[in-house]
């Protein structure tokens, strides 16, 4: 169960049942603090909020558990009107989409797409009385009325890589990814170590579409890669559907991301990772309309990891293939995740035989955030 990070969420009940402990997410840094406390602190009172998402709402990946959040929100605020708004892409339409529903009386914002944020800084900067927050970005420095947040997506990734390395009998596996930004980068390299610590030997194969959801693409890309032997596929796409059911067709195993599609493959899924944003958006929320949300953990760039307790990327139920010896590995690695442990422990080793990450040292969550290459046993080009 995730466990919230301040006594607010007693006025939520239903988020969750247990308080007691109480572990601080990675966040940083504060913002300045100088929006005043009370009904004039941006969000304070919010009677509306609005969601953006970059694809639809039932893409079995990204934007679906955008929406799964949207829906916890209005089941833990049933007096709040929840706006939202799908496929809005990248461009001057995400600005001009929250401005609409600042319009509509939104006071508090989540753009939840990469591409977003320079969109969410310019609705932030228009509007001081309103809350703006950005899934998965950056900011430097960081305004009293916005912020980013995420988890630590690299920890359940590498969880299922372990899953992969114990079920590919090729030594071969496949990673359909978007773009080479750090945090794909992050999730391939995770992805490939949890599969070495089981399977020394395995190859990961790394091909990118380009786009957060192109099904064509996606189709050229799994069809190439179970052509050359891959058997277990997995990926960092937004939209997961196209290549969960050609590899379940193929007669090939699947990891998923981003969200619980194992109905897509009853045969070959293994585990997966998934977002569980509720709590975080429930909490976001409630720190807001209580006229705390500036100098608060939300006003950073706010990280959640599993030492935490607080991640909102979660790993996903276990396929019937997994056998009892594999969950175990996988709850073992878990626990040292959970003591404060990492993928990225030292010694991580790049393509090119560069020491990244050298023995004994582990390397910050704000590091791995920056991540710009492939680590040893991926086979792809970083451009």
């Amino acid at each position: 169960m995730r466990i919230s990070r301040t006594a607010r969420v007693c006025l939520v009940a239903a988020v969750v049942a247990v308080l007691a402990a109480c572990s601080p997410a990675v966040s940083a840094p504060e913002g300045d603090g100088s929006a005043p406390a009370g009904d004039s602190a941006p969000g304070a009172g919010a009677t509306t909020v609005g969601v953006i998402a970059v694809g639809p709402k039932d893409d079995f990946g990204y934007n679906q558990a955008v929406f799964q959040g949207v829906e916890a929100l209005r089941e833990q605020f049933p007096d709040l009107d929840v706006l939202e708004a799908y496929n809005i892409p990248e461009d001057d339409t995400a600005a001009t989409t929250m401005e609409s529903m600042v319009a509509q009386g939104a006071t508090i914002i989540f753009a939840t797409s990469y591409g977003h944020l320079d969109a969410a800084k310019q609705v932030a900067e228009a509007h001081p009385e309103v809350v703006v927050v950005h899934q998965g970005g950056l900011l430097d420095p960081v305004p009293a009325n916005m912020g980013t947040y995420f988890g630590s997506v690299f920890e359940p990734v590498y969880l299922a890589g372990i899953a992969a390395g114990a079920a590919t009998q090729t030594g071969k596996l496949g990673y359909v990814y978007a773009i080479p930004i750090p945090q794909t980068l992050a999730n391939i390299n995770a992805f490939t170590l949890g599969a070495q610590s089981v399977r020394p030997d395995v190859d990961v194969t790394a091909v990118s579409t380009t786009s957060w959801c192109d099904p064509a693409t996606q189709a050229d890309r799994v069809a190439s890669l179970l052509s050359s032997g891959v058997d277990v596929m997995t990926q960092h796409q937004d939209c997961t559907k196209t290549i969960i059911e050609a590899t379940e067709a193929a007669g090939a195993f699947t990891v998923g991301y981003h969200a619980d599609a194992s109905s897509l493959a009853p045969e070959g899924w293994l585990t997966g990772s998934e977002w569980d944003w509720g709590p975080l958006y429930t909490d976001i929320v409630q720190t807001a309309i209580d006229g705390d949300f500036t100098g608060s953990e939300y006003n950073a760039n706010y990280r959640a990891n599993m030492a935490s307790g607080a991640n909102p990327f979660v790993a996903s139920a276990f396929g019937s293939s997994v056998t009892e010896e594999t969950k175990a590995l996988i709850a073992a690695a878990a626990a040292d995740l959970e003591a404060g442990g990492s993928p990225f422990a030292g010694p991580v080793t790049a393509q090119d035989g560069t020491v990244t990450v050298p023995e004994g040292e582990t390397p910050p969550i704000e590091t791995i955030e920056q991540m710009d290459y492939f680590v040893q046993g991926v086979t792809g080009t970083v451009s």
